[in-house]
């Protein structure tokens, strides 16, 4: 796979998550809820943080959440970075087509969220009992390198009372999958799925 097939897998999710976000930005209240069907709503939320909403300063809390969210910021460029040239080396070394698009599609989904943290915060409103505006004249909800990544796939597969035999958690009320997330977050997951999955014929001797 080569350098242009590869950055034209790149371009496709990337505007696929931006213009999605872009939409939901624009159009949604925040918390705002559409059932498409039972099991899949699209949900307006604003990621803060890291994977699951986590937060730096939750674990360090000695830190304050503004420094804890630059430091987040800064570490994911980074880390993009790092990726980025994992992704150069493996085209520039002919890696498996497998790989290659494995490392491609996780470097997409970390560049969709990096957007969203570094620029969202100058780019638009606050989304809290209105609309967000895009550029709008009194400026952005926040600064440069503190924006929020902005979720809206919601797949509430499962939500009830278990079976009284089910060990532990019979009895109790369950949900399953309550996280919302982004078409990155599926790029990345997707990536590193691959990875795992595929590893033996991904990393072979010969490809090593």
């Amino acid at each position: 796979m080569n350098l242009k097939q590869t950055s034209i897998l790149i371009a496709v999710i990337l505007l696929a998550d931006q213009i999605s976000k872009f939409y939901i930005k624009t159009h949604f209240l925040l918390n705002e809820e559409v059932e498409i069907l039972s099991w899949f709503k699209i949900t307006f939320v604003e990621n803060d943080g890291m994977a699951w909403g986590a937060k730096i300063s939750d674990l360090i809390t000695f830190m304050s959440e503004r420094t804890a969210k630059l430091i987040l910021t800064l570490f994911r460029i980074v880390a993009l970075a790092g990726i980025g040239y994992w992704l150069w080396m493996s085209i520039k070394n002919k890696a498996k087509r497998l790989l290659i698009i494995s490392v491609a599609v996780i470097f997409a989904g970390a560049l969709g969220n990096i957007l969203d943290s570094v620029f969202y915060g100058i780019l638009f409103n606050d989304s809290f009992n209105e609309v967000a505006t895009f550029l709008p004249e009194q400026g952005g909800y926040d600064s440069l390198f503190h924006g929020k990544v902005v979720d809206m796939i919601h797949l509430p597969i499962y939500s009830g009372i278990l079976p009284s035999w089910v060990p532990f958690l019979g009895g109790q009320h369950f949900s399953f999958f309550d996280p919302v997330f982004n078409i990155a977050d599926i790029a990345i997951s997707t990536g590193f799925c691959l990875i795992i999955f595929f590893n033996k014929r991904i990393f072979d001797r010969k490809s090593a």
